[in-house]
C-alpha cells in the first residue's frame, strides 16, 4: 500500500519543487531557495529530491556548504511543513540530517498526497525509468541496505572521493540518459490506479511538462533549479483551485 501524506486543516498552498543539485558550486541557487522559503504563501513545502548534487552521508552535514542548507531548513521547518523525498543523488540523507533541520522522516517513494479533497501521487521520477536498465540495476545496488552500511562505514574523505570520481565519470552518460530516457507510461498509469489519483507530480528528467496519460491520468515534471550558471527553477503549487506551474 502506497504511504499517505494528509494536509494539514490550516495548508492553504503546498509547494512542490525539486532537482535543486544544491552543494558548493551552487551559492546563487542556494541563496534562491533561501528567498523562496521565506517568502512563499505556502503553508507546506515538499523536496522531491535531488536536493543536494551529492550526499554521501550526515557528516557530511558539518561541512559549510551543508551547514547553510540545515540553518535554512531548519529556520524554514519553525514556519512551515517541511518534506524531503529522496532523489537519486541524495539517498543517502538521513535521520540524524533530517532531525537537524527540524524535519520529519523521509517521505517513502512513492506517496500520496492528500489535499484538498483530492489524491496526487508524488515520487522523485527515477524509479519509474524502466527503459535505462543499466541504472535500475545500479539503482538497486545502492539501495541496498547491506551496500549503504558498508559504504557509510567509510571515512568521510573516502566517500567524497568516491562520490567525485563516480559523478565525474557519469556526466556525459547522464546528460545522454537525460535527453532520451523517460518515465515509463504503463508504470505511471498502473502506480497512479493504485493509488487513486489522477496526477503524478515529480522530477528527475529536468523536462518540465505535462503528459497525458489518457483516461484522465497526468503527469507533471518539474524543473531543475539552476541559478548559478542559468536562470532556471519553477514549482508546482496545490491549493484548493487545483495545480499552477509557477516560474521563478
Amino acid at each position: 500500500m502506497i504511504p499517505v501524506l494528509r494536509a494539514e486543516a490550516h495548508w492553504q498552498q503546498i509547494d512542490l519543487l525539486s532537482d535543486l543539485h544544491l552543494g558548493p558550486e551552487t551559492p546563487r541557487t542556494l541563496a534562491r531557495l533561501a528567498r523562496h522559503l521565506a517568502e512563499t504563501p505556502a503553508q507546506a513545502v515538499i523536496l522531491l529530491g535531488d536536493v543536494f548534487e551529492v550526499w554521501v552521508g550526515d557528516d557530511a552535514r558539518f561541512a559549510p556548504c551543508e551547514h547553510s542548507v540545515v540553518q535554512m531548513l531548519r529556520a524554514a521547518s519553525s514556519r512551515l511543513g517541511l518534506y524531503f523525498m529522496a532523489g537519486n543523488r541524495d539517498f543517502l540523507v538521513g535521520a540524524d540530517m533530517l532531525s537537524d533541520c527540524g524535519m520529519p522522516p523521509p517521505l517513502a517513494d512513492p506517496t500520496v498526497l492528500e489535499a484538498f479533497d483530492r489524491r496526487w501521487l508524488l515520487s522523485h521520477g527515477d524509479a519509474q525509468c524502466l527503459g535505462d536498465a543499466a541504472y535500475q540495476q545500479l539503482r538497486k545496488q545502492l539501495r541496498d541496505p547491506v551496500w549503504q552500511q558498508d559504504f557509510l562505514a567509510k571515512p568521510l574523505a573516502e566517500r567524497r572521493a568516491f562520490a567525485s570520481q563516480a559523478r565525474d565519470a557519469s556526466r556525459s552518460a547522464q546528460a545522454a540518459m537525460l535527453a532520451h530516457a523517460d518515465l515509463d507510461a504503463d508504470i505511471c498509469r498502473a502506480q497512479l490506479q493504485d493509488a487513486g489519483a489522477h496526477d503524478l507530480i515529480h522530477g528527475h528528467t529536468h523536462r518540465p511538462a505535462l503528459h497525458d496519460l489518457g483516461d484522465g491520468l497526468r503527469r507533471h515534471v518539474l524543473s531543475d533549479w539552476d541559478f548559478d550558471t542559468a536562470s532556471r527553477g519553477d514549482l508546482l503549487r496545490i491549493s484548493a483551485a487545483g495545480l499552477e506551474r509557477i516560474a521563478l
